[in-house]
């Protein structure tokens, strides 16, 4: 499996896309940190050189689509066009897998892989090695969104500024939903302080141990939350609720 070959094959792909473009230069950006993702994952969990490999292939590979889905509707909709599908039929319909890799022993993991990457729920019906590359990507593109979500404009990610953020209220339901450890729906939020806790919520659907000492060492959950001027006094006091839940529940689930 020939690492360097595949991420020259990704940038040549990527030379027909505008890079100056804001939307296509985030999820370049966004790529390749997944990748440095998967690689800290397949490190603490000592995998293979194999899966580790296959793990970084993963994570290359993951949002092919995306790219195609903003040439097209300049929008990260999927009801537009669904981006995990569009990577599947770049990749296995037009058989781009064959740039990226010689081998096609590990074509159905990665088809796996990409195709629940951003699913709300996985089958339980995997096969082990496709259920673990699965996990893997899931985590690895969640981490990533985390380091977005304390880089990016708020504006692009929440449509209001800090200040405007701030002022908000938590909906009940919501802030029980994340004291319970429950991962929050897009259709069940109300607000724009409901997206925000949404975003901490990807803690509840990490998989594997690793996941959260990479949160734990960037200091995800303080630094996202310190983002914003909670001037509701309400959600001021929830928030640090929030964040003494969501800090306890990574270091629980460091070991």
């Amino acid at each position: 499996m020939d690492l360097k070959k595949a991420q020259e094959v990704f940038q040549n792909y990527l030379q027909q896309y505008d890079k100056t473009d804001d939307k296509i230069r985030l999820k370049i950006a966004h790529t390749y940190g997944v990748v440095s993702a998967c690689k800290y994952i397949a490190r603490v969990m000592r995998l293979g050189e194999e899966d580790a490999k296959l793990a970084e292939l993963i994570g290359l590979l993951h949002d092919i689509g995306r790219f195609e889905q903003l040439r097209i509707y300049h929008s990260f909709d999927d009801s537009l066009m669904p981006h995990a599908q569009c990577s599947i039929d770049i990749l296995f319909k037009e058989n781009m897998i064959e740039q990226f890799l010689e081998e096609r022993q590990w074509d159905e993991i990665i088809y796996l892989a990409i195709k629940y990457h951003g699913v709300y729920q996985m089958p339980d019906d995997m096969p082990k090695r496709g259920d673990m590359h699965t996990k893997i990507i899931r985590d690895a593109d969640k981490l990533d969104n985390f380091r977005v979500k304390q880089v990016s404009s708020m504006v692009t990610m929440v449509d209001v500024d800090e200040k405007e953020l701030g002022t908000e209220a938590i909906t009940e339901a919501i802030y029980e939903k994340f004291l319970n450890h429950i991962p929050i729906l897009n259709s069940e939020r109300k607000t724009h302080m409901d997206m925000w806790i949404s975003y901490l919520g990807y803690i509840f659907d990490l998989n594997y141990p690793a996941s959260f000492q990479y949160i734990k060492e960037k200091d995800y959950m303080n630094k996202i939350i310190d983002r914003v001027p909670y001037t509701n006094p309400d959600t001021q006091k929830k928030m640090e609720e929030i964040r003494r839940a969501a800090n306890q529940y990574v270091e629980e689930h460091c070991k």
